[in-house]
């Protein structure tokens, strides 16, 4: 079981927790929305939480619940830019299709 970074991916949180002045990583987790049934949610962590389980990728902690880990076990997080556009994309061997808008997927 891993969820790991891309470098790019890895140097943007890392600046960007920087910036913030605070925060140990990021978790990433699930949630059941949109025409697919499942949307990533992300988020800066602050704090762990004892429950959370936690993966080290280029440096950067990724905090995941046990709940959505099923979900996205062996998920690869980069950070793109196309065109003026710029985001994360996530490369998640689990996913067996998506709706129309990217937002939600379903395994």
């Amino acid at each position: 079981m891993a969820i790991s970074l891309t470098e790019r991916a890895a140097d943007h949180v890392s600046r960007f927790i920087e910036k913030r002045g605070k925060g140990v990583g990021i978790r990433l987790g699930v949630r059941t929305t949109g025409c697919s049934g499942l949307a990533y949610k992300l988020e800066f962590v602050d704090q762990a939480v004892g429950e959370d389980l936690r993966f080290d990728s280029h440096g950067v902690a990724i905090f995941v619940d046990p709940k959505s880990l099923p979900y996205i076990d062996g998920t690869e997080l980069d950070y793109t830019r196309e065109g003026l556009n710029e985001g994360f994309k996530f490369q998640n061997p689990n996913v067996k299709s998506e709706c129309g808008c990217g937002e939600s997927f379903q395994v």
